[in-house]
């Protein structure tokens, strides 16, 4: 079964080019011109990876990207941002919203064909090795659902803090560094502050209520997650 793929962008040109690429290497192509049909399509189909142009008419990219990467339906489809900005700050509100990738352009189609098999590469073997469930108290965290309930309530989480509450439950008892964090959270590539790790983990911490304990501060150093308390 051929893995299908949505492409996003406004320009018709890129359209024809990517699609016309990505279908002689296997894949089944779907394209959307505006940040709208987009959304109708991915509301529709389950993509194996969605590449996406920030500069859309109506919802941009980067609202786009936010909006799959905090359905627990659709967060863990792949995004690669498709861009004419290459600024650092542009990057970075990317990675923060959960992108796995970030290509510039002009862009090879082979280089983007590599990225792409790259991507879904790594998707594979996380699919493979991902799925857990993690139980403290009364927390629970199935990791292939991507579903944190506490006492049988779901708690709904963003992608990113659901990445973060996982990698802190695994290592129960070690303390990780606000970097570290967000590296097994995310994988080698993000970009990231220590205030923004400390806002994730707050938001986090809210979200859990009463288990919220479970996640201890090691000041000057970062967190750690304990087994029970």
């Amino acid at each position: 079964m051929k893995e299908k793929i949505l492409v996003v962008d406004d320009e018709k040109d890129i359209l024809e080019l990517i699609g016309f690429n990505l279908s002689n290497h296997g894949y089944s192509v779907e394209t959307a011109a505006s940040g709208e049909d987009a959304l109708e399509l991915i509301k529709k189909n389950d993509y194996a990876l969605v590449i996406l142009d920030i500069m859309l008419p109506g919802i941009d990219g980067l609202e786009i990207c936010k909006i799959i990467k905090s359905n627990n339906q659709k967060t863990d489809v792949p995004v690669i941002m498709l861009t004419a900005k290459a600024e650092e700050t542009d990057k970075v509100i990317g990675f923060e919203i959960g992108a796995d990738h970030y290509v510039t352009k002009p862009f090879s189609p082979r280089e983007l064909l590599a990225i792409v098999k790259s991507v879904l590469r790594k998707k594979t073997r996380k699919e493979e090795t991902s799925v857990q469930v993690i139980e403290h108290n009364d927390l629970k965290i199935h990791t292939g659902k991507y579903e944190v309930t506490v006492k049988g309530k779901p708690v709904e989480l963003t992608n990113l803090e659901f990445k973060i509450l996982v990698t802190l439950a695994k290592r129960p008892g070690w303390v990780m560094t606000r970097y570290q964090i967000v590296d097994a959270a995310r994988g080698e590539g993000g970009f990231v502050t220590d205030r923004t790790v400390d806002v994730h983990i707050a938001s986090l911490r809210k979200k859990l209520g009463e288990e919220n304990n479970f996640i201890q501060t090691i000041r000057g150093v970062g967190y750690k997650f304990i087994e029970s308390y």
